[in-house]
């Protein structure tokens, strides 16, 4: 839109192109007014009014700052604006000169959203040092015994039994955790493609439940499988399989001798619960369970023989499959999650 009492041929042409960006815009004329927006930048500063003065919509110091020196300048200046209301986004301000033939000079102001990439950039940074804190940990154990076993523990067998027994441990810990890392990376490359084969759930919730019997009566907790009728998705049998076998898994490390597993039908998805009546898990931890490498108890969470990873799994899975995840907790209560594939059409 344009400041109708400005009209020119050039106005028109600039607030046009400005217009037709995709990215958030806006043309102020060098006393500050606003000559020209586009409705990304109106939607990113609601204050924002066409004629109205850049600084009632716009307080960043910096790009104000950045404003008054490109006007003296003529040179293109970035700088970054931090917006924390109504949610917290990270914008890269591009402010540069607009040559405007017989006319007051003017700026140009594109905001391009960085949030994400920052978002993903730390992630991965996050995901480098955990995982290398994760393998360094059980290394560590490993070189250390090595180094006991060919000197001080050479000769002895009780304690060359005790070190195997332990060294075989953490050698299956480290397996765990490249195992979990491949199959998340896999996921990942393939999370654009939705499966569409047949899957029937209940059929996988009464597989993993016997599977994961012995492990459930070697803690003494009793698996309650309610999963009669087929209920067919569309997935992938596999995938769906390790979504099952990683929720009733963790469910049997913390549940307090029951998980109940339930698969229904329901608005046209198939619907898996698994729940357990263990400690249950605190609000605050609750936005960050299906976090890489997030544990609430790492200690715990390591000497049960999870590697962080689980839920992580679950979650780009359930992703993939355009579905949904929910995981309802109260402590001293118990955990309900709950999986929603789309049926099989």
């Amino acid at each position: 839109m344009l400041d109708t009492r400005q009209p020119s041929a050039t106005a028109a042409l600039v607030a046009a192109l400005i217009d037709a960006m995709p990215e958030p815009v806006l043309a102020v004329t060098g006393e500050g007014r606003v000559l020209a927006a586009n409705a990304p930048a109106k939607t990113v500063m609601p204050a924002l009014r066409i004629g109205g003065d850049l600084t009632l919509a716009l307080r960043d110091p910096d790009i104000l700052d950045a404003v008054d020196r490109v006007l003296i300048s003529g040179q293109i200046e970035q700088v970054s604006w931090r917006d924390r209301v109504p949610v917290e986004r990270v914008f890269d301000v591009t402010v540069a000169p607009l040559d405007r033939p017989d006319e007051d000079r003017a700026l140009v102001l594109t905001l391009r959203d960085v949030t994400e990439s920052l978002r993903i950039e730390r992630m991965r940074a996050d995901f480098v040092a955990n995982a290398s804190h994760e393998l360094r940990t059980p290394l560590a154990s490993l070189l250390g015994f090595v180094e006991t076993l060919q000197g001080p523990a050479r000769d002895d067998a009780r304690a060359r039994d005790r070190f195997l027994a332990i060294m075989a441990d953490q050698a299956r810990r480290m397996a765990r955790l490249i195992d979990d890392l491949l199959s998340l990376s896999r996921i990942e490359q393939n999370l654009h493609v939705r499966p569409n084969k047949p899957v029937d759930l209940a059929l996988a919730a009464r597989h993993v439940a016997e599977t994961l019997g012995p492990l459930a009566a070697e803690s003494g907790t009793a698996i309650g499988v309610e999963a009669g009728e087929p209920v067919v998705v569309a997935g992938d049998h596999d995938e769906l399989l390790r979504v099952a076998e990683n929720l009733v898994e963790n469910a049997i490390k913390y549940a307090d001798g029951r998980v109940e597993v339930k698969v229904r039908v329901q608005r046209r998805s198939g619907v898996l619960t698994v729940r357990d009546y263990g400690p249950g898990i605190a609000p605050e931890h609750l936005p960050r369970l299906t976090e890489r490498f997030y544990r609430i108890d790492a200690g715990q969470s390591r000497a049960k023989g999870g590697t962080g990873l689980g839920l992580a799994i679950v979650k780009h899975i359930v992703a993939r499959h355009r579905g949904r995840l929910q995981i309802d907790s109260d402590l001293g209560h118990g955990t309900l999650i709950t999986v929603a594939i789309p049926l099989k059409t």
